[in-house]
C-alpha cells in the first residue's frame, strides 16, 4: 500500500504565486510587444514588467518559451470571444458572421502581438497549441451538429482544422495589408466558410440552415457553453 504523503502547503503556494507572476509577465509582454510591435526585445518586456531580464527568465526558459506563453493568451482570447459569438441565438449563417467578426475585432485590439504570432521565428509556431485547442473545440460543435442532423461526424475534425487554417491566413493577411476594411474583411471570410462548409454538408444531404435558433437542432450547440 503506497503510504500517504501529505502536501506541503509552501509548495502550493509556490506553484500559485509562479502561475500569478507568469501570468503578469505574460500580459507585460502584450502591452510591450503592442506598444513596440513583434520586435520587442525581451528587455523590452522586463522593463514593461517592471523586472530585470534575470527575473523574467526564471519563469521562462527562453524567448521562444515566453512567446509560447503569450500564443496561448491569445489562443485562449480568441476562443472564449468566438465561443460568446457562435453560441449566441441567431441563426446558423449569422453565427458564422459573429464568430468571424469576433475573431477579427479581437486581432485588431492586438495587432502587433497577432502578427508576432502569425510569423513563426527558428522552425517553432507559439501559435501551434492554441491553434489545436480551437481546432479541438470547433470540432465539438461541428460534430455535435453534423451527428445530431444525421450526417458524417467524421468531417467534423478535418473542417475544423480547415477553418482554423483559413482564419489564420486570412487574419495574418488582413493585419499586414488591410487593404480592405475589418467589416469587408469579415464578410468575405464568413461568406467564404459558411459557403464551404453548407456546401459540403448539402453534398451528404445535411441542411446545416437546420441549426437555426428557434428549432430543436439548436440544442447541441447550447450545451457547449457549459463545457
Amino acid at each position: 500500500m503506497t503510504p500517504h504523503v501529505k502536501s506541503d502547503g509552501r509548495t502550493t503556494r509556490w506553484d500559485r504565486h509562479r502561475a500569478e507572476r507568469r501570468e503578469e509577465f505574460v500580459l507585460a509582454a502584450v502591452r510591450a510587444i503592442d506598444a513596440l510591435g513583434p520586435d520587442a526585445a525581451v528587455a523590452d518586456i522586463a522593463a514593461e514588467a517592471g523586472v530585470s531580464k534575470p527575473v523574467l527568465y526564471r519563469y521562462f526558459a527562453d524567448k521562444s518559451e515566453l512567446h509560447a506563453a503569450v500564443g496561448a493568451w491569445a489562443a485562449d482570447l480568441v476562443l472564449a470571444r468566438v465561443l460568446s459569438a457562435v453560441l449566441a441565438p441567431a441563426s446558423a449563417r449569422d453565427r458564422v458572421t459573429a464568430g468571424v467578426t469576433a475573431y477579427l475585432d479581437t486581432l485588431a485590439e492586438h495587432p502587433q502581438a497577432f502578427l508576432l504570432l502569425s510569423r513563426p521565428a527558428g522552425g517553432t509556431d507559439p501559435l501551434a497549441a492554441g491553434k489545436d485547442q480551437i481546432a479541438a473545440k470547433l470540432t465539438r460543435l461541428l460534430g455535435d451538429a453534423l451527428r445530431h442532423l444525421g450526417g458524417d461526424a467524421g468531417a467534423a475534425e478535418p473542417w475544423a482544422h480547415a477553418v482554423v487554417g483559413l482564419g489564420t491566413s486570412v487574419g495574418q493577411w488582413w493585419l499586414e495589408r488591410h487593404t480592405v476594411s475589418r467589416a469587408a474583411a469579415a464578410r468575405y471570410l464568413s461568406d467564404f466558410i459558411w459557403h464551404a462548409l453548407s456546401g459540403a454538408a448539402a453534398e451528404s444531404g445535411v441542411e446545416l440552415s437546420r441549426l437555426d435558433a428557434g428549432t430543436d437542432e439548436v440544442t447541441p450547440l447550447r450545451s457547449e457553453r457549459r463545457s
